[in-house]
């Protein structure tokens, strides 16, 4: 069975930064697990749509490229396949050479920003901290493998060519061997349906089957933290609810040694807050780390050579986000970018980076 979500990777969100176009535009809205309520979805794909189409119109973009991607747009709204499969909200990037989607696990407000270029700041944050997971219900008896989003009921992913139980193996008749094949041929199984993922993978298993199960992984993202207990006696959702508490306690250890580090570099000259300051040094690559707002757009444009920001009064087709340029350029610059809400960033503000080096 298909995943309900596609976390883009790397080299896919190096391409939304590189990619120019004078009609690019870029959509989020919210989205249901539940076919029979995304005919809401669609309607508000359709308003916000129709709103990017007027900026075009308004800037006076080239009749052919907002037919190409007018066309595009409503091909997207007609794809029952499509709908049939969501998370719990959309990212839809459109230009006139063609559409690229991604289902994230994260709550995002509805967005239309239109430029010459994507705006990407809202899809980092399912990158940052997706809320999201794999969990691995693992017993001697049985195997089966979760996806799980923040909110929504967990979604089972079938596995293929597994053994019933331990006993299922073809091992020897050691007990330790026998078990310790159970688990290489389940990593074996995971391989293909894991392949590219980003997400956490936790375990839910004995203390004993999750020590054996830890020999053989090979899945980069195994988390530390497993959920204890006998999966076999444990519901799906009871599952879902103890992965994401162990993701809560990761996000939240990973936020605050970031925030550590920022009061520490800040008594060294190296922490900033000022968005024009942090766009200069975002500009020359000289940010570590930054830590920005998900859902403010600041308005305007940072020069190409030296940064400087002239910010506008309102947004429109021509101008793009000031706070998502900047963590365009931090990720080109191969720093790493926090997307995350107003209240975690250092001073409240729409930004915060750590430099590395003073100034």
């Amino acid at each position: 069975m298909a995943l309900h979500i596609d976390i883009p990777t790397r080299a896919q969100i190096h391409r939304l930064l590189t990619d120019r176009s004078p009609a690019s535009v870029s959509i989020y809205l919210p989205t249901s697990r539940i076919v029979h309520e995304t005919d809401a979805d669609r309607i508000e794909l359709k308003n916000l749509t129709r709103e990017a189409l007027e900026q075009l119109r308004a800037a006076g973009t080239d009749h052919a490229e907002i037919t190409a991607i007018e066309e595009s747009l409503e091909h997207l709204v007609d794809d029952d396949a499509f709908w049939a499969l969501q998370a719990d909200s959309l990212a839809v990037f459109v230009s006139p050479s063609g559409l690229r989607t991604f289902r994230l696990p994260n709550r995002l407000v509805p967005t239309v920003e239109v430029s010459d270029r994507f705006h990407v700041k809202p899809l980092l944050r399912a990158v940052t901290f997706p809320q999201a997971a794999f969990v691995l219900a693992l017993a001697q008896g049985s195997v089966r493998l979760l996806e799980i989003g923040p909110q929504a009921a967990p979604h089972e992913v079938r596995l293929h060519d597994v053994p019933d139980d331990a006993w299922d193996t073809g091992a020897n008749k050691v007990f330790k061997a026998r078990e310790r094949n159970y688990a290489r041929q389940i990593d074996q199984a995971l391989r293909s349906v894991l392949q590219g993922q980003d997400l956490p993978l936790i375990l839910a298993a004995t203390e004993s089957m999750a020590a054996v199960y830890r020999t053989v992984n090979t899945y980069p993202h195994l988390a530390e933290t497993r959920s204890a207990g006998n999966p076999e006696s444990t519901s799906d959702a009871d599952l879902a609810a103890a992965a994401r508490a162990i993701l809560d306690e990761i996000y939240a250890a990973d936020l605050a040694a970031v925030r550590e580090l920022f009061d520490l570099r800040s008594s060294q000259g190296r922490g900033v807050t000022d968005v024009a300051d942090v766009a200069r040094w975002a500009t020359l690559g000289v940010v570590d780390t930054v830590l920005v707002d998900i859902d403010e757009t600041v308005p305007g444009f940072i020069d190409e050579d030296t940064g400087a920001v002239t910010f506008a009064t309102e947004d429109d087709a021509t101008n793009y986000g000031v706070i998502d340029e900047i963590a365009r350029r931090v990720l080109l610059a191969s720093g790493r970018v926090l997307a995350v809400r107003r209240e975690d960033i250092p001073g409240e503000g729409p930004v915060a980076a750590i430099l590395r080096y003073a100034p």
